[in-house]
């Protein structure tokens, strides 16, 4: 390679190496960025799950606690003014 393509080569290779800096700068900012906006995702995830595990803490309860027998016995309760009405 003659030397005038190594003297034009180095102030490309300056260029280049400035561009490379600038453009990895530019990647860790998106990361950055990106990092962010998914620790705020996470974050609301969490709560929506911590709600959800409180409706179903209520419905475990509901289930266990014999409520789940209170539509059987509401409809015993009409059955019997039904009856008491027909007598």
């Amino acid at each position: 390679m003659p030397m005038e393509y190594i003297g034009l080569m180095i102030p490309f290779v300056g260029m280049a190496i400035g561009a490379f800096a600038i453009w990895t700068n530019h990647q860790q900012k998106m990361m950055d960025k990106q990092s962010v906006i998914s620790a705020e995702k996470a974050a609301q995830y969490a709560v929506v799950n911590q709600d959800l595990e409180q409706r179903v803490r209520v419905l475990e309860r509901i289930v266990t606690d014999k409520g789940f027998d209170v539509s059987t016995q509401i409809e015993n309760l009409r059955d019997a003014q039904e009856t008491k009405e027909l007598n």
